[in-house]
């Protein structure tokens, strides 16, 4: 049997359209095209995120799929969904079960909640079938289980394919589109603005127009030397992708080197620096009680406060010795947090880096209490028991119980919504 090769291979991208808000339409028996609905809590704040609009809304009023709650028209009969996050990942969960009675599992890569990437090379054959068929099939199945309107791109290779999807298959019924190789000069060369391109965000687009390039078409026939020296190692993959070259394979499952974890809020409101204080310790608890149920320890840390009248603070230190203990990471992540200016803090996220297995050993300062470190470290693991076993809210410091905490609503919801 002949080896398939790189560029007869057929990837598709399938993406749940407007999925959030079209859950909420599915569930109330509304037409996602026909109703002008929002997913979106109606009691928060104006600079809440909204997670998701109705094609209606983008398409008449011209809204991004995710906006601020301000941004929304003042339409009659606008719906407003408070965001049912359990829901959606119900929904989601039974999306991923419709692939897997088309493919293998190992032919599958689940993206984010609303997207996944498929390989169909295999199954042309098996089933007899176009892989325009394969797709519609698979469309009318996660329509008549779940109500969901999926939407499909299909290319050569993954780049390709999302491509493909971001800007045609996503456009207009019946929401399929394939691009191939001899599509690279007339179809993926035309895309504009550049940053409509997956993986081509704003500072890309600025760092490319520096230097003179503003199309694809350019940044394809520029030379990979010239590009690798602006860009590092990213900058060949950047020229291969604008030349529709993407050799990723779905089956090889990407491993990153330099995991991380992560977590952050949008507050309600404007906090002042106090007040955010305490959010950051309580962001900071809550990554700690993850390390330790992941068996890990962290070496870096980055801090990130989002303002809403002033620049943005962002910036990472390395830890003096690796650990998975609550106060050692706070400190170094209040020492950066000192630096900050006073103003509307309306975001605050913390990333925890160069994670590693806890191992047998602790390691700690010369200045550090070993006896103090011991006893903090069972009294988080007790925490963490209790927790596990009562609830999260179980077990809470004092400070939960200040107004402005936002602890014990955070620990009723998934992904920072509302079950």
């Amino acid at each position: 049997m002949t080896r398939i090769g790189v560029m007869e291979r057929v990837i598709a991208v399938i993406d749940l359209k407007s999925f959030y808000a079209s859950a909420e339409c599915a569930v109330r028996h509304l037409d996602p095209f026909k109703t002008p609905l929002a997913c979106v809590d109606p009691n928060r704040g104006p600079n809440t995120v909204v997670m998701s609009v109705t094609p209606y809304l983008k398409s008449k009023y011209g809204l991004s799929n995710v906006c601020r709650k301000k941004e929304l028209p003042r339409v009659k009969g606008l719906i407003f969904a408070v965001p049912r996050m359990e829901m959606y990942l119900r929904l989601s969960a039974k999306v991923v079960s419709i692939f897997l009675d088309f493919v293998s599992e190992e032919d599958l890569h689940v993206y984010s909640v609303d997207e996944s990437f498929v390989d169909l090379t295999p199954y042309v054959s098996y089933y007899g079938k176009t892989p325009e068929d394969i797709c519609r099939d698979i469309q009318k199945t996660i329509y008549a289980k779940t109500g969901l309107i999926a939407t499909c791109g299909l290319g050569p290779n993954p780049f390709m394919a999302k491509a493909c999807l971001d800007n045609e298959g996503k456009k207009k019924p019946p929401y399929i589109a394939r691009w191939k190789m001899e599509d690279v000069k007339t179809k993926l060369w035309n895309v504009k603005p550049i940053e409509n391109i997956w993986g081509i965000n704003k500072g890309i687009k600025s760092h490319l127009s520096r230097i003179g390039i503003k199309s694809l078409k350019e940044l394809a026939e520029t030379s990979p030397e010239c590009l690798e020296r602006e860009f590092g190692v990213m900058g060949r993959q950047l020229g291969d992708l604008a030349n529709g070259i993407d050799g990723s394979v779905i089956s090889e499952k990407y491993v990153p080197e330099n995991p991380s974890l992560n977590y952050g809020q949008t507050l309600y409101r404007p906090y002042g620096k106090k007040e955010g204080r305490l959010i950051l310790r309580e962001i900071v608890d809550e990554l700690c009680y993850r390390l330790r149920r992941q068996n890990k320890q962290c070496k870096s840390l980055h801090l990130y406060v989002g303002y809403g009248d002033a620049p943005n603070f962002s910036k990472q230190r390395t830890l003096p010795y690796r650990t998975y203990e609550n106060d050692a990471v706070f400190k170094e992540a209040e020492s950066l947090y000192s630096e900050i200016e006073e103003g509307r803090i309306i975001a605050i996220s913390v990333s925890l880096g160069k994670l590693s297995s806890q191992g047998d050993f602790a390691q700690f300062s010369y200045f550090d209490d070993a006896e103090v470190l011991i006893k903090n470290e069972r009294l988080s693991y007790a925490m963490d028991a209790i927790n596990e076993t009562y609830g999260k809210n179980a077990v809470l410091r004092a400070t939960s119980l200040l107004p402005y905490s936002m602890i014990r609503e955070r620990h009723g919801q998934i992904g920072g919504h509302r079950r």
